[in-house]
C-alpha cells in the first residue's frame, strides 16, 4: 500500500478544502441553527464533481477512486458534517446502488443527473421495526401485470423530504428467506409516493432526514432494481462503501475538533500563560491526535482494498466503528478543552459533539459493525 498521494488526489483534497474553507464554513452554524438544507452549496458541489465522485465518467460523474472519495468528504465534514452526510449518502446509496446493480437503461436514466447534483438521491432501507435487523424489512412489492405495488413505511431517510429519486428496499417474497427481498427505484411525484415526518435531529441538522410513505404506489415493472430477490445481497454491497463514507465523515468532524482545540489552547491563557503549555492539555491533544491517525489508517487502508477491487467488508466495518467512536471521544476532550465556551454556540466544537454521535449509529450501528467482524472471523 502506498501512503503517498497522487497529484490528482492531492488536487481533489485542496480543491474540497478551499470550497469548504470559503463556502461552507462561513454558513455552517446559521444552517444548522435553521435545519435548513444548503441548496446553494449543494448545487455547486455538484458542479465541482463531487456528488458523483465514485461514478464513472461515462455516466456524468468524476470517475474518481475511494481514496479521493475519502479525502473529499473528510476536508467537507471539517467544517460542516451536514454538508459531508449529504457527499456522503447521495454519492454511496442511492447513486452508488444504481450504479453496481442497475441495468444500462437505468443508469443512462438516472446517473447523469445525480452524479452531477441535478438530482438527489435517497435510500430507503430503515423501517420502524427494521433498524438493526436490516433483514426484517416489512415494505411490500407485489407485482399487477406490468406495474409493482409499494406499500409501506422507511424512516430516518437522508435527503428524505429533498430527493428527486430514492431507491427503496422491499419484501418481494415472503415465503423466502434467502431471496426474499429486491430493490426499487422510485421517483418523486409518483402517486402513492408522500413523505412523513421531517425529523427534528440533535446534529447533521442542515441534513435532510425524513419519513417515506408507500400507499398502494404504483411503478413501472421496469423500475426493479438488480435482480429480482437479491435487493438484500446487493444492499450488502452498497454497505460495504457506505460505511467507508461514514468513517471518513467521522475522521473530518474530528479533525475539524482537532483544529480548533490547538487553536483555542494557544489563545486561551490561564495562570499568566496559553492553556497548551499545561500537560494536561497539550497530552489530551497528543492523544486526540494519535487517535486521530491510527483511524485514518484503518479508513485509507479499505479504501484502498475498495478500490483495488479486494474484500472490504471488514475492513469497511472496521474502520466505520473505530472512526466514529474516536470521533466522539475527541469531540468530548475538544469540549472540555475549551470548558464554558464548548458548552455554547460561540464555538464550532459544540456543533462537532453534536455531529458526531450519528457516526456511531448510521449505516449500522458499533454493535452492528463488530457482529460484523465477528462474522468475518468465523466466530
Amino acid at each position: 500500500m502506498d501512503f503517498q498521494l497522487t497529484e490528482e488526489q492531492k488536487l481533489v483534497q485542496q480543491t474540497a478544502r478551499e470550497f469548504a474553507e470559503n463556502e461552507i464554513k462561513p454558513i455552517a452554524a446559521e444552517y444548522d441553527e435553521r435545519q435548513e438544507f444548503p441548496w446553494d452549496t449543494v448545487k455547486k458541489l455538484g458542479k465541482l464533481g463531487f456528488m458523483g465522485i465514485i461514478i464513472p465518467e461515462e455516466y456524468g460523474g468524476a470517475g474518481l477512486d475511494y481514496i479521493s472519495y475519502v479525502l473529499a468528504v473528510k476536508e467537507i465534514s471539517r467544517v460542516c458534517g451536514s454538508h459531508g452526510i449529504i457527499v456522503a449518502s447521495h454519492n454511496s446509496l442511492c447513486t452508488n446502488h444504481i450504479y453496481i446493480a442497475g441495468n444500462q437503461e437505468q443508469r443512462e436514466k438516472y446517473l447523469r443527473d445525480l452524479a452531477t447534483g441535478k438530482k438527489l438521491g435517497a435510500w430507503g432501507l430503515t423501517e420502524p421495526s427494521a433498524g438493526s435487523d436490516a433483514a426484517g424489512v416489512q415494505t411490500t412489492a407485489v407485482i399487477d401485470g406490468d406495474e409493482w405495488v409499494l406499500n409501506g413505511t422507511k424512516i430516518f431517510i437522508t435527503q428524505g423530504s429533498v430527493a428527486d429519486v430514492a431507491v427503496v428496499i422491499a419484501v418481494t417474497d415472503k415465503k423466502s428467506r434467502r431471496h426474499r427481498h429486491s430493490a426499487f427505484i422510485v421517483e418523486k411525484g409518483t402517486p402513492g409516493f408522500t413523505v412523513g415526518t421531517k425529523e427534528n435531529k440533535l446534529g447533521l441538522r442542515a441534513s435532510d432526514t425524513a419519513e417515506l410513505v408507500f400507499e398502494d404506489c404504483r411503478i413501472p415493472k421496469e423500475n426493479l432494481l438488480g435482480e429480482l430477490g437479491m435487493g438484500f445481497r446487493d444492499t450488502l454491497r452498497v454497505l460495504d462503501g457506505g460505511r467507508i463514507s461514514i468513517a471518513a465523515l467521522a475522521l473530518g468532524i474530528s479533525q475539524g475538533a482537532i483544529d480548533e482545540s490547538i487553536k483555542y489552547a494557544k489563545e486561551r491563557e490561564q495562570f499568566g500563560r496559553p492553556i497548551s503549555k499545561f500537560q494536561a492539555v497539550s497530552f489530551t491533544i497528543a492523544d486526540m491526535v494519535m487517535k486521530q491517525k491510527a483511524a485514518e489508517l484503518l479508513t485509507f487502508h479499505a479504501a484502498y482494498l475498495k478500490d483495488k477491487g479486494l474484500p472490504v467488508t471488514q475492513a469497511s466495518a472496521m474502520a466505520k466503528v473505530y472512526a466514529s467512536e474516536v470521533g466522539m471521544w475527541n469531540c468530548t476532550k475538544a469540549i472540555q478543552i475549551h470548558g464554558g465556551y464548548g458548552y455554547t454556540k460561540d464555538y464550532p466544537v459544540e456543533r462537532f459533539f453534536r455531529d458526531i454521535k450519528l457516526c456511531e449509529i448510521g449505516e449500522g450501528t458499533s454493535e452492528i459493525q463488530r457482529l460484523v467482524i465477528t462474522r468475518t472471523l468465523g466466530l
